[in-house]
């Protein structure tokens, strides 16, 4: 039984690092992209000046776009395995499992829509735009 806790806070615990990841290349791509479009550039150049670690991240999304691909294919590996671990018998702790299992999965689905959005800004609109 312990086993199966440990499973799923893992879980856990590896969807919310997929969500920072995430958040990562949506940070770099789509964050830029956006301010631009809507002529926010003034703002955009302040907060580049403020925090220039973004265009180290910008320079390298090929990099950053891939460590956070495998951590969500991991955290999806994980997602799933973890779909058939029985819960504890007591029903506060079953109650918890199952509310647990559910956050875990809409962090990692919140996590791909990111993932996804940035993806989209960072290599596929800038081939529209050519």
């Amino acid at each position: 039984m312990a086993a199966e806790m440990h499973r799923l806070q893992a879980t856990k615990r590896l969807n919310l690092l997929s969500l920072f990841t995430s958040g990562s290349t949506l940070i770099c791509c789509a964050l830029p992209a956006a301010m631009v479009a809507i002529g926010s550039v003034a703002t955009l150049t302040s907060l580049i000046s403020q925090f220039p670690q973004l265009i180290w991240i910008s320079e390298h999304k090929p990099l950053v776009f891939s460590l956070a691909g495998a951590m969500l294919l991991v955290a999806g590996w994980l997602q799933w395995q973890a779909r058939l671990l029985p819960c504890p018998a007591d029903p506060a702790l079953a109650a918890l499992c199952k509310r647990t299992r559910q956050q875990s999965l809409w962090v990692y689905v919140f996590s791909v829509v990111l993932f996804v959005t940035g993806a989209f800004f960072a290599f596929v609109a800038p081939l529209l735009i050519d």
